[in-house]
């Protein structure tokens, strides 16, 4: 264990680069981090007894994930979530709904979670990532109970935070129907991002490493940090925290990329209406109390 808890010291140093970039704004900063989050990932490899690195197993899935040959290397996982990032902050995370920013975003997104994993596929060959769509099976009925209280929660909470933060101006004036549909794909679009990235490529590349209460609170640095610059400001974090963490636990609980991209879906549907809402007021009177 002591071989294992040395992995998490490269791993914070690339989580922090997330804030450097996405909350900071300070490029420099974040290379900077990621280059010493690398060579301190090529130290504790040479270091470490062989015998301590943890086994790498071909696939996501506990119950059907096979063993492979070579163990898992904190370097090569590690450079996965640092190219993503590096992909990421290249472009401004500013909500815009113009042909230009939606192409750049999309361009972007896509390379984000796209590259690492052909990398980890045909480069590396070790498949760490992967996107289990059904995980373990049926839903129970805790979990449909969940979806319901998401909704609540999020008619209950999201018009309190977005209207009297101000936050919503942080997303253009959506006053056409174009506009209005524009934000609806694009809000739709980043939420399922968020749950192949953050949670499906960064969460599962730590946890090969470190104790998965460890890989999820830092999973939620980095998911947190990409929020606020795309708008999720003021107080957002006290809401953005727990969302990230709790989707991190979800997953690791049901290994169901389909559940957790639901769940967010399902409050991103909230959000896309406190939105108009704020925008258009008189739109949705009488059905947000604020």
């Amino acid at each position: 264990m002591p071989v294992i808890s040395w992995r998490v010291v490269p791993a914070v140093l690339i989580v922090l680069a997330a804030p450097a970039f996405f909350v900071a704004l300070i490029p420099w900063l974040g290379w900077t981090l990621l280059a010493a989050g690398m060579i301190a990932a090529v130290l504790v490899e040479r270091l470490a007894p062989a015998l301590g690195r943890p086994t790498v197993r071909a696939g996501t899935r506990q119950d059907t994930a096979r063993v492979v040959s070579r163990d898992a290397s904190i370097v090569r996982d590690l450079s996965l979530i640092a190219i993503g990032m590096l992909i990421v902050s290249a472009i401004p995370l500013k909500a815009e709904l113009d042909n230009l920013a939606i192409l750049r975003f999309g361009v972007a997104l896509a390379g984000a979670v796209a590259v690492p994993y052909l990398i980890s596929r045909f480069v590396y060959r070790d498949r760490a990532i992967g996107f289990p769509w059904r995980g373990g099976g049926r839903w129970s009925w805790f979990q449909w109970a969940w979806l319901v209280g998401v909704l609540v929660l999020g008619w209950l909470i999201l018009p309190f935070y977005f209207i009297t933060s101000g936050v919503y101006l942080n997303w253009p004036v959506v006053d056409t129907p174009d506009l209005i549909a524009r934000l609806f794909v694009g809000v739709g679009a980043v939420g399922i991002w968020d749950e192949l990235f953050f949670i499906c490529t960064v969460f599962v590349l730590l946890l090969r490493h470190m104790h998965p209460v460890t890989a999820n609170l830092l999973q939620a640095v980095v998911f947190v940090s990409f929020l606020w610059e795309l708008g999720y400001q003021a107080w957002g974090p006290l809401l953005t925290i727990p969302f990230a963490l709790l989707q991190g636990y979800i997953f690791l609980v049901t290994r169901s990329l389909a559940y957790v991209v639901t769940v967010h879906l399902l409050f991103d549907a909230v959000v896309f209406a406190v939105l108009v809402h704020a925008h258009n007021p008189g739109l949705f009177d009488g059905f947000f109390l604020v």
